[in-house]
This record gives C-alpha cells, sequence and structure tokens, in this order.
C-alpha cells in the first residue's frame, strides 16, 4: 500500500443547504477523491460500520478528541471513510457531536474495493463492508499504512489496536523525531 495512490472515485454526500428549506435541508453533492486528498496530508480511518460498538465507542470519538494531536503533526484533516450511505453517516457523525473528524459516506463500497479492503461480513448481516484500517496519506499518496491482522470474509472477530488513534500518533510522533 505504502506509495500508492488513493482510488479516483466519486462520493455521492449530502450537505446542508438552507435554500433548500423545509424540515431536511440537505443536497446532494458529489465530492471526488481529489476533493479530499490532494494538496493535504490527512489521516484516513476505515471501519465495518456507522453506529458498531467498536466504532461509536472508541474509534470515532478517541480521533475526535485526539485531533489536536494530530494537527500538531501537520495533519490537515482527519477522514472516517465507512461502507455506509450519505443518510446513515450524516447521522452517525450528528450523533457523535463531530467537530474535527470529516465523515465520508462509501455507499456503494467502491473506494474500499479499489483499496482491496473490501470483505464479507454476511456473518454479522452486514453484507460487503471494510475492513478495519487506517493510513496517512499525502496528497493522495499512501504514506503509512496502519492494517488490523487477520484480513478475511466473515472473520470471528473484529480486531482493533493498529488502526486505532493512539497507534497512528505513536508513528508520526516517531516520524517526528528521527527527522
Amino acid at each position: 500500500m505504502l506509495g500508492r495512490k488513493v482510488p479516483a472515485v466519486t462520493f455521492r454526500t449530502r450537505v446542508r443547504d438552507e435554500s433548500v428549506g423545509g424540515s431536511n435541508p440537505f443536497r446532494w453533492q458529489d465530492v471526488t477523491s481529489d476533493d479530499y486528498f490532494a494538496g493535504k496530508r490527512v489521516v484516513l480511518f476505515s471501519l465495518p460500520g456507522a453506529f458498531t460498538p467498536t466504532c461509536s465507542t472508541y474509534q470515532l470519538p478517541d480521533f475526535e478528541k485526539l485531533a489536536p494531536e494530530f494537527r500538531a503533526l501537520g495533519i490537515n484533516e482527519i477522514y472516517c471513510i465507512s461502507v455506509n450511505d450519505a443518510f446513515v453517516m450524516n447521522a452517525w457523525g450528528k450523533s457523535q457531536s463531530l467537530e474535527n473528524v470529516k465523515l465520508i459516506p462509501d455507499g456503494s463500497g467502491e473506494f474500499t474495493r479499489k483499496m482491496g479492503m473490501l470483505v464479507a461480513k454476511d456473518n454479522l448481516g452486514f453484507g460487503m463492508r471494510s475492513w478495519r484500517y487506517a493510513a496517512v496519506v499525502n496528497n493522495g499518496v499512501v504514506e503509512q499504512w496502519f492494517e488490523e491482522e487477520g484480513y478475511s470474509d466473515n472473520c470471528d472477530s473484529d480486531p482493533y489496536g493498529i488502526s486505532s488513534p493512539q497507534n497512528i500518533l505513536a508513528a508520526l510522533k516517531s516520524q517526528k523525531l528521527a527527522a
């Protein structure tokens, strides 16, 4: 994965637009990989699903809480991607009161598939989802890669640790010290 450019895809997002009016003032907006990654150094992390226990209790909240430390180490944005649609991702973001982490809906799993991280989770009733991973992406190119062990379809466990924000911060800090 290191040195590889992230896949070029178009994400279907929903953005707030007061001109729409009504009780649900959102409109569709296409956002490309370049929109998210070009000219920025970002942390991208992926997880099996919005509203799931590990993702909602530890991974997303910890990235949100540690965002200032990431910024101090030269990270411009923190993105969470999941094979969920824009409606689910927006509801999850609202429920988590996010201010620092931006959610990317990969509803069809195209980005995840092209990253080589799409797995079956039929054993949990999920269908196709993302394996848990994270990356530091610099101007669209993978600079550092953090993949949970045991990548497989219908895995009996949900490993979490390698892609944790604490582990990524430690790697970024050691990189800074070595520079």
